[in-house]
């Protein structure tokens, strides 16, 4: 079992950076791909970034690439997620999740994963 916890939200203006953190409880976090997916008010929850068990291959949605970066820690039990040249549109409350089972490749545009944080919101100003 792995419990998520997202940290590192907040107020940027655009053209700005926030790092975003998920830290994991669980004994085999390694062996989990882990993503983070956002969800704008209105829209539905979608992939933003993910990041394979061992940290070799990352995944990225089309609006984010060149601006965002997702690395992990294993010995930390962390995933990062480093944002820059916010946007307004990049407001949302941005979810970590994990699986075992279902690879990386496939999270796009949203896919129900076995374990999901409570969120973090990100807030974008002009």
């Amino acid at each position: 079992q792995v419990q998520l916890v997202e940290s590192g939200g907040g107020l940027v203006q655009a053209g700005g950076s926030l790092r975003l953190s998920c830290g994991a409880s669980g004994r085999t976090f390694s062996n989990y791909a882990v993503g983070w997916f956002r969800q704008a008010p209105g829209k539905e929850r979608e992939f933003v970034a993910a990041i394979n068990w061992n940290g070799a291959s990352t995944y990225y949605e089309d609006s984010v690439k060149g601006r965002f970066t997702i690395s992990r820690d294993n010995a930390k039990k962390m995933v990062a997620l480093q944002m820059n040249s916010l946007k307004p549109e990049d407001t949302a409350v941005y979810y970590c999740a994990a699986d075992r089972w279902q690879p990386p490749s496939s999270w796009s545009p949203y896919k129900n994963l076995e374990h999901w944080g409570q969120g973090t919101l990100v807030t974008v100003s002009l």
